[in-house]
């Protein structure tokens, strides 16, 4: 039987705001790869694309990668109306993506990925779109909005099949039940060092590339779904992280890398500290970046030195708040004087201030603004840069039930209300003038 062809998607995001902080869809890519390895055709279109063939040679690449994506207004979601601010479709003209469709090898099968829960509104154009092309080829929606608002999904998406958790096991049987076609796996799906790299040569430009050297996160925090996404913490080698860093340098002059671990220090002995001497000792010219937070524990004096050494540009601490009192409402992953001397060793080690950001959680259930405030000083009194993380709502975590009961939406009716732009956990009245006031005093 002819091994089919399957095509691959990345959808639109629809939000007040986005930018590509060094986004891309690693899981689809990697589900790509395998696909690949296997015989199968692959073809992959991103409705995210900023270097898309027909954008305008003036795109905006920021040094380390980063960029602005295409937007375009379109109408806000029913119910969101309070919130007085323009909503956009982020990404590609939707008539570049039918164009693309149309020239795309005719797909036995296509799979569109989701991220943000709150964006399943992006997800549903892009596959009404996709049926317009493609109406009798079936569509497998997989990803995190996916995992986390199954039910969601499977009324509203569009999708002919809705996928949770981790796809690579699920691929023989999805390729099997609708295309007919058989595969042995050639190596064991569970094992992160057999799989191969993520097919991120399938994207038309590669400004940066995303690195994920493990799964999982060993604490759980109340407001994340980490725990509930990935059962486990697995690391991969050393190795073989480096061997891919150094494939996409050498073979596609990568220079800038983004780590999209949870728990990129965790283990350190075994993992990050035999990572960051081949890297050092290979003298290749990277930068590297953490938009996930690093836990502020694990931050030694060697690890510190090091990841100066490697070539690290942009630190981002996961501290959540600087109340280190029993009593705290958040998780008690840190102490205040572990914060304290892990930013005075990243600076021994070379770091300047503005390349070190300490998160801080905001918009938490019955959260005072005033801690919020004092935890922005507390972080600014260090030199370094308060960053405020505005809490999302998220399904199957322990405090979604808490985030329910107080919100002034119905958060269970749609995820479109758990957008943490609208603030959803905050009073109406009074909690888009707070932001901005927490926002100026991180800037003061």
């Amino acid at each position: 039987m002819t091994p089919p062809h399957i095509l691959c998607v990345n959808p639109w995001i629809h939000d007040f705001a986005a930018y590509d902080f060094w986004a891309k869809p690693l899981g689809l890519l990697g589900l790509a790869a395998i696909l690949r390895d296997h015989g199968m055709g692959v073809s992959f279109l991103d409705c995210l694309d900023r270097f898309h063939p027909r954008a305008e040679s003036s795109v905006k690449v920021l040094k380390d990668g980063r960029g602005p994506f295409r937007k375009k207004e379109i109408p806000l979601p029913q119910g969101v109306e309070e919130i007085g601010q323009r909503f956009s479709r982020y990404g590609i003209e939707p008539d570049w993506f039918r164009q693309d469709l149309k020239k795309t090898p005719p797909p036995d099968l296509i799979f569109v990925t989701s991220m943000m829960t709150y964006w399943a509104p992006g997800v549903r154009e892009t596959i009404s779109v996709i049926k317009e092309i493609f109406p009798q080829v079936p569509v497998i929606l997989g990803g995190v909005y996916a995992s986390l608002c199954t039910d969601h999904a499977r009324n509203s998406s569009l999708a002919d099949q809705v996928i949770t958790g981790g796809g690579e096991t699920q691929l023989p049987g999805i390729i099997h039940a609708h295309t007919g076609f058989s595969f042995t796996p050639k190596y064991n799906f569970n094992d992160l060092d057999a799989l191969p790299r993520p097919a991120l040569d399938l994207v038309s430009k590669m400004a940066y590339a995303p690195i994920l050297t493990s799964r999982g996160c060993p604490f759980s925090c109340s407001y994340c779904a980490s725990s509930f996404l990935e059962k486990y913490l697995r690391h991969r080698s050393p190795e073989t992280v480096f061997q891919e860093i150094q494939h996409w340098h050498k073979a596609h002059g990568v220079k800038n890398f983004a780590f999209y671990d949870d728990a990129l220090l965790i283990h350190p002995e075994n993992h990050i500290i035999p990572l960051l001497k081949k890297i050092i000792d290979s003298a290749m010219p990277l930068s590297f970046h953490t938009p996930n937070a690093m836990h502020i524990r694990q931050i030694s004096q060697e690890i510190a030195n090091m990841m100066f050494q490697a070539g690290f540009k942009t630190i981002r601490l996961g501290l959540e708040t600087a109340d280190f009192s029993p009593s705290r409402p958040c998780d008690h992953k840190v102490k205040g004087n572990e914060f304290s001397l892990a930013v005075d060793r990243l600076k021994q080690a070379g770091f300047a201030s503005e390349q070190i950001g300490a998160y801080l959680l905001c918009a938490l259930p019955d959260q005072l603004p005033s801690a919020v405030a004092r935890s922005i000083m507390a972080v600014k009194e260090k030199g370094i840069q308060p960053v405020l993380a505005y809490y999302t709502p998220i399904p199957h975590t322990p405090m979604w039930k808490t985030a329910c009961q107080i919100s002034r939406f119905d958060l269970n009716k749609d995820p479109v209300f758990t957008n943490n732009a609208l603030l959803p956990c905050m009073d109406k009245e009074n909690a888009f003038k707070t932001i901005t006031e927490l926002k100026a005093l991180t800037r003061r």
